[in-house]
Formats: structure tokens, C-alpha cells, sequence
């Protein structure tokens, strides 16, 4: 007998085109270099798959969270350069030095073991990091010249960059500003071959005087950090599942764990095979929360469960079992579905698990 296998239950429709058209956006508006951050898999999109997509845009670097990310990066013969965003730990640093992954440099400490991991090749390239507010690592301020002078005295190593982050650019526009003005007077910049700062709302919100590169992440996905932008980017992930079964059910009849839902009228009541096992948040219950079918929007019922949810479709007759469902995309946006469970987009992107298939499209 012929193997059958049937289609996904839940998916993600990844929208290459549309990542291409981010990224395109992300140059025009900054007009600078474009590090592609394609951290905790690429935003949930998948890490080799957009890797691949963006392989041939001619960008200066990946920027990945850890070795481990590098690591499948380098396995799939990526061209593109691999820069270690955040700080690494000693015993990751000879597989970095080894691969020439670019690391971020904190602290004098750092610069030294990687000094010495390199003996007898070329110098490898490195990335200050200088702390303006984020709170994370770096060298602050009035620690730059001495950690810089010191670096640059290591025969293995040749400072290539220099970059900040910022950790308010959403939402504090004073503070970003005075980070802005920080890190513009902390160096001279004819020092530095790379100079960045700017993350998405970094780059759709301000400008700067010096620097030549900029780290978008979530704007290449098609989410804006700030609201005014979302209509220049188009989303690139999808998120979608299937009426599996409809009910009609009385008025008074409770509806999944808890009870906290007790119909008030006879109700159609469709099961979606989605739920907190794929990524969609259980906070999401009883919060207003909707979904789409054939166009129209659903509200959610009841309680999120670990593989299914419940919505009603009374005033949607012709749904029928098999019906495709947009939990989240272009016409429902994860940032709202973010706001409604009282998180962000990035961890609702993050977190769509590995059960959920991811279509390339």
C-alpha cells in the first residue's frame, strides 16, 4: 500500500517575496549597510530557510545570538559573514576564532582570550561593543578609549566596528536620543569601518550623523515596533490552521477547561486544531481574542487549549469543516494578537514550535 501522509493541521505560510520587500524598505529608509538579524530562527521563520533567501542580497553579516545558531548557519555553507550579537561565553570562543565568526567585544578580559585563541593567523576581525543604555554588556562610555587603546595593541585581533543597542526606541524617545548623541560623541568614527546602533524602531524613527549599518530584525518579518510604519512592511509569516468539527451547541453549555465561558445562546461552535502546543498563547483566553475564516472575523471561546481552540461561527453559516483559518498574518496582525495576550510580537513569533510546519512560499 502506497504511503499517505496528510497536510499540516497548523502551518506557517512564510512569504519570501514579501521578506525581500522588507529588506528593500530597511535600505531605502536608512540608506545604509543592512546586518540581517536572524536570531532565535530567524524571528521563528525558519533559520536556514531565510539564511538561503538572503544569502545572495549582498549583505555584510548575519547577525545570530550564539554558536549554536552560527554553527547551522556555517553547516549550510551560508557566504554571508556570521556576527555574534551578544557576549560569548570562554568555551565558545575557539569554535567562533576557528570559524572567523565576528565576535562583539565587551570587555578587555574578552579581547584577551580571543587574542590568544588566534595565535598564528590572520587577525582575526572583532566588534566593540560600547554600553549607552541597554544594560546588557559592552564597555561604558568612559571605559571606551582605554578598553579601545588595549585592543588594539593585540597582534591578533583588528577592530573592524563598533555598535550599541538600544533598548527604548519604541518608547522613550528622549532617552534613545540622548543614547543617539552618547554614542556619536563617545569615538571617532574614521576609527571604525562598521559603526551601528539602530535596530528596527531605530531605523524607522531616527537618524544618525555617523553610523553606516543598521540591525533591523522584526521590520524584515513585516511587523513595525511602531505602528505608524506597519503600513510600509507586509507581514511575512502566516500563522494558520483548519476547522476540524462543528457543533451547534446550547445556550448555558460551558466551553473548555475552567468553564470561564458559559454560552448565552444556542451557538455554532467550530474546533480549530490549533492551540498552546503550536505557539498560540493560552493568555489569549477570554480576552476578546479573534480569528479569520473565509474573511471574516471569529471571536475566540473559552479557554486556549494545549492542541485545539473553539470559536464561534453562528454568524458564519457556510463555514464548513476543512475551512482554512488565519490566526494571525496580513489581515490580523501578530502584533495585535501580542497585545491582546499582554506580550510582544517578538515572542509570539519566537515561540511557534517546531510542530508547526513552515511553508516557503
Amino acid at each position: 500500500m502506497k504511503s499517505i501522509q496528510s497536510p499540516p493541521r497548523t502551518w506557517a505560510e512564510i512569504n519570501l517575496s514579501a521578506l525581500k520587500q522588507n529588506l528593500k524598505l530597511a535600505r531605502e529608509r536608512s540608506g545604509q549597510r543592512v546586518m540581517a538579524v536572524l536570531k532565535a530562527g530567524a524571528y521563528g521563520h525558519g533559520l536556514e530557510q531565510i539564511a538561503k533567501a538572503l544569502d545572495s542580497e549582498g549583505l555584510p553579516f548575519f547577525g545570530v545570538a550564539s554558536v549554536i545558531e552560527a554553527r547551522r548557519l556555517a553547516a549550510i555553507g551560508i557566504q554571508t559573514r556570521i556576527y555574534l550579537l551578544g557576549p560569548t561565553f570562554p568555551d565558545e570562543r575557539a569554535e567562533a576564532v576557528y570559524h572567523r565568526w565576528v565576535i562583539s567585544i565587551s570587555t578587555k578580559e574578552e579581547a584577551d582570550h580571543v587574542n590568544t585563541l588566534n595565535q598564528g593567523n590572520d587577525p582575526l576581525p572583532v566588534h566593540i561593543t560600547l554600553d549607552t543604555g541597554m544594560g546588557r554588556g559592552g564597555f561604558l562610555p568612559d571605559q571606551l578609549t582605554e578598553g579601545l587603546a588595549h585592543i588594539k595593541s593585540l597582534p591578533n585581533l583588528t577592530v573592524e566596528g563598533i555598535g550599541s543597542h538600544l533598548p527604548s526606541a519604541d518608547e522613550d524617545k528622549a532617552f534613545t536620543l540622548a543614547q543617539f548623541k552618547t554614542f556619536e560623541s563617545a569615538f571617532d568614527p574614521s576609527e571604525f569601518q562598521y559603526i551601528h546602533i539602530a535596530n528596527s524602531a531605530g531605523l524607522l524613527d531616527y537618524s544618525s550623523k555617523i553610523t553606516n549599518m543598521v540591525r533591523p530584525g522584526l521590520m524584515l518579518y513585516g511587523i513595525s515596533p511602531l505602528l505608524e510604519y506597519q503600513d510600509e512592511l507586509i507581514p511575512v509569516m502566516t500563522l494558520k490552521s483548519r476547522v476540524s468539527l462543528i457543533r451547534t451547541l446550547p445556550k448555558g453549555h460551558g466551553i473548555s477547561y475552567g468553564r470561564e465561558t458559559i454560552l448565552e445562546r444556542d451557538t455554532r461552535v467550530a474546533t480549530i486544531g490549533a492551540g498552546y502546543g503550536d505557539g498560540y498563547p493560552r493568555s489569549l483566553s477570554s480576552k476578546g481574542t479573534e480569528v479569520i475564516i473565509r474573511g471574516k472575523r471569529c471571536k475566540l471561546l473559552g479557554r486556549v487549549t494545549m492542541d485545539q481552540i473553539m470559536v464561534d461561527v453562528t454568524d458564519l453559516p457556510d463555514c464548513e469543516t476543512g475551512d482554512e483559518v488565519e490566526l494571525f498574518g496580513p489581515e490580523l496582525l501578530v502584533s495585535e494578537i501580542a497585545q491582546k495576550a499582554g506580550t510582544i510580537a517578538w515572542e509570539i513569533l519566537t515561540g511557534i514550535t517546531p510542530r508547526v510546519t513552515r511553508i516557503y512560499l
